[in-house]
């Protein structure tokens, strides 16, 4: 996890810098960000894909200075949800809080707006009843076209 290897660098680095709030040391992130900026510079003009995990809700300070510190540097956010697996019902997914950046440019634009309607849909909904509509309505249709086009029942 992103977490875990912030959290060693920054039990590695002497305290010469600055202590960011939750006792992370600045300079200890810089290894880190470093890694990730590796995968938008690779020779040849390629790319790397780097999946990682962050720690979130642990009740930990530095945990949540460290998310923060690395939110948004990703092209993709998903986010998994507890109360799912309890109800052992899959993909665990928070679906309105998963997202691409710049999703609206993979889409043609009418397909951009079916998209934005099947979202406040299931915004209107609580988040369990959501995923069982959604996940029902993909088990019913064919393609992610045929559920655009046929919306959330």
């Amino acid at each position: 996890s992103i977490t875990r290897l912030a959290r060693g660098y920054n039990n590695l680095q002497p305290n010469r810098g600055r202590i960011m709030s939750g006792g992370v040391e600045s300079k200890a992130l810089m290894k880190p960000k470093r890694f990730f900026g590796a995968a938008r510079n690779v020779e040849e003009g390629g790319s790397l894909t780097i999946l990682a995990t962050a720690l979130i809700d642990t009740g930990s300070r530095m945990d949540e200075v460290i998310f923060e510190e690395f939110k948004g540097t990703g092209n993709m956010e998903l986010h998994l949800d507890r109360a799912l697996v309890e109800k052992r019902l899959y993909p665990a997914i928070q679906p309105l809080q998963t997202a691409t950046r710049r999703e609206d440019l993979l889409y043609h634009p009418d397909e951009w707006e079916r998209v934005q309607v099947l979202r406040k849909t299931m915004a209107a909904l609580p988040p369990i009843e959501a995923m069982e509509t959604l996940i029902s309505n993909l088990q019913a249709t064919k393609t992610n076209a045929e559920l655009l086009l046929a919306g959330l029942r």
